[in-house]
């Protein structure tokens, strides 16, 4: 009987294949006591595999194939750091010597309590590294007990299974697709897929921010996460369709429903191939307005993504994720300034906006850095952003004076988020200007930058005429602005729903925002998931704004937008979308 699953679309496209099923390890943990002699023992397993999973995870590091996405890469050393977080070694030798739990009983205790801390996180991505965890958990318990990885089953579906009607429409009984139904996929077996049998994959966790969900859109494979119960409800060696455009799983479909998806898979292939051959066309309107179509990174070897798909430049570099995954140990100004300068030569020359580190009370940096956060009932008004930089000067300037450094080997832009008050800006600046002059007093070279201020709170959008005295560009954070504009915590499933980033409001911000910097002749950009969403595209273009700053997946599809569009026609309807009660019935 056909039904269907509903989850979260992460990666687009159409998979279509029998289901190989891979249950989460956690699920059939033993619990039992141990004799106090034995509690070496059962540590020494546990270290044993962890040692193990690691020397895994190095080889996959050291046989990387050239193509391999640098998401993975990155996401490979994020699970080496928490193999050796401190707090989950102590916690295991913990539940074992002191409540005498055998080792997979205690490794998946001192999961849950990890777990709990980073559910209570306000960020979404950072939350969502919960699942990192959970992969790493998993790894450790499979080591254990023996099993391999989730992607390498160990014969090719399908060999020798009676064939039934989707086998006849495929025309395909001895080599048919397979999609793997997992409880969750960790990085390292990701890269398995390139060689593997598997065409796409659900999952039953995850969010748009996960790991899982980042890999999935680098390798462009089919996806859904989030999927709930999927693997429990998806029976081994089921025909399933995998819908990464519309975030669904259809299980055991008929003939019409298949032939249906198959025309759409092949649809979506030749899209996919128009698509990459805008690669080196020039983002104009029909009308000839030029669009600077630039790319949101998270690590310098991001870079390579970014060019591949004809970013003219980084739009916005989270910098925060050099501070991230260190045990409290915040990266010195030669390291940064050295990831600075990779990212610059990544982008051949081309500009590269390194925004000032975006963390605050509700991150793991503030208590692996031992600073106070106890006591903030809701962190995404807390200490945050420049608020957290402007309350630890030295940390501050040490990421300045590494910023000015890598400007000397091209251009660089330098974004200050979440500012509010005059006073803010006055102080960043005055900070800037005090790293100037410790290289000047040390005779370090450095480079100009032009600064700029993110938009993302209410007060800034509606005081634009100080910012634009103090700044030379915006960037206009979406995902924050319709946050807190809505008094909507997006995180929060119970009102997620009223998260709408085409409520009136919203726009009329962001409206106002483009217009006076247009009227001033200062730069503004959009980088929130507003600029690579493409039904949001020629509306941002009849509002005035000519950059769009996104993840580098999303370049391509915007750039085709952007291409069928003619501005002078968008004007009057962008504002007609403006001024009426319900914008998103007009998109």
């Amino acid at each position: 009987m056909t039904f269907s699953v509903h989850g979260l679309a992460v990666s687009r496209g159409i998979a279509i294949g029998r289901a190989v099923l891979v249950a989460s390890s956690r699920a059939d943990v033993a619990h039992y006591f141990i004799e106090a002699a034995k509690t070496v023992e059962e540590i020494a397993r546990v270290r044993v595999s962890r040692n193990a999973v690691m020397e895994e995870i190095m080889r996959l590091q050291q046989d990387l194939p050239k193509d391999v996405p640098h998401e993975i890469a990155a996401l490979l050393d994020v699970h080496l750091m928490l193999l050796q977080d401190e707090q989950l070694i102590s916690g295991i030798k913990h539940w074992i010597t002191e409540r005498h739990y055998n080792a997979e009983w205690a490794l998946t205790t001192q999961y849950e309590i990890i777990a709990r801390q980073f559910d209570e996180m306000e960020d979404e991505y950072l939350r969502e590294r919960k699942a990192d965890l959970e992969q790493v958990v998993e790894r450790i318990l499979r080591h254990m007990k023996g099993v391999a990885s989730p992607v390498q089953p160990a014969e090719q579906a399908g060999s020798s299974r009676k064939q039934s009607q989707q086998d006849l429409l495929l025309d395909d009984t001895n080599d048919v697709p397979l999609v793997l139904i997992a409880h969750d996929i960790s990085p390292a077996d990701m890269l398995q897929f390139k060689q593997s049998l598997f065409a796409g994959f659900a999952t039953d966790v995850g969010g748009k921010t996960s790991h899982t969900a980042i890999v999935a859109r680098s390798l462009d494979i089919p996806a859904v996460v989030g999927a709930r119960s999927a693997s429990q409800l998806i029976k081994q060696d089921d025909w399933v369709i995998i819908d990464g455009d519309a975030g669904l799983l259809i299980v055991d479909p008929s003939p019409i429903i298949l032939a249906e998806y198959g025309f759409k898979q092949r649809q979506g292939e030749l899209e996919r191939q128009r698509l990459n051959r805008l690669k080196h066309t020039p983002a104009l309107t029909l009308d000839g307005e030029r669009i600077e179509l630039l790319a949101n990174i998270e690590m310098p070897n991001d870079t390579v993504g970014a060019v591949n798909v004809g970013a003219v430049g980084v739009g916005l570099f989270r910098s925060e994720f050099l501070f991230m995954g260190r045990n409290g140990k915040l990266p010195d100004e030669n390291e940064q300034y050295l990831a600075y300068r990779k990212a610059l030569e990544g982008m051949q020359g081309m500009p590269v906006t390194i925004r000032t580190v975006d963390i605050g009370s509700d991150k793991p940096l503030d208590k692996l850095a031992g600073r106070a956060h106890d006591g903030h009932l809701n962190p995404a008004l807390g200490l945050r952003a420049i608020r957290w930089s402007l309350a630890d000067p030295p940390m501050f300037l040490t990421q300045l004076r590494a910023i000015l450094r890598a400007a000397a080997h091209g251009q660089v832009n330098l974004l200050v988020p979440m500012l509010a008050h005059v006073s803010e800006i006055r102080q960043t600046l005055a900070l800037i200007d005090h790293a100037r002059a410790q290289l000047d007093n040390s005779g370090t070279v450095y480079g100009p930058v032009r600064l700029g201020a993110m938009i993302e709170i209410p007060a800034a959008a509606l005081t634009l005429p100080l910012f634009l005295k103090y700044f030379d560009f915006l960037s206009i954070g979406t995902n924050d602005l319709i946050q807190y504009t809505l008094a909507i915590d997006r995180a929060d499933e119970s009102v997620a729903h009223l998260y709408d980033p085409c409520h009136p409001a919203v726009l009329r911000l962001i409206a106002d925002t483009i217009t006076e910097c247009n009227a001033q002749g200062k730069g503004v950009s959009v980088c929130g998931e507003m600029a690579g969403d493409v039904h949001m595209t020629r509306l941002l273009l009849g509002l005035g704004l000519r950059s769009f700053s996104m993840h580098p997946s999303q370049i391509l599809a915007v750039k085709q937008q952007i291409l069928r569009a003619d501005t002078s026609k968008l004007k009057l309807w962008a504002q007609e979308v403006l001024h009426s009660e319900d914008p998103g019935a007009l998109l």
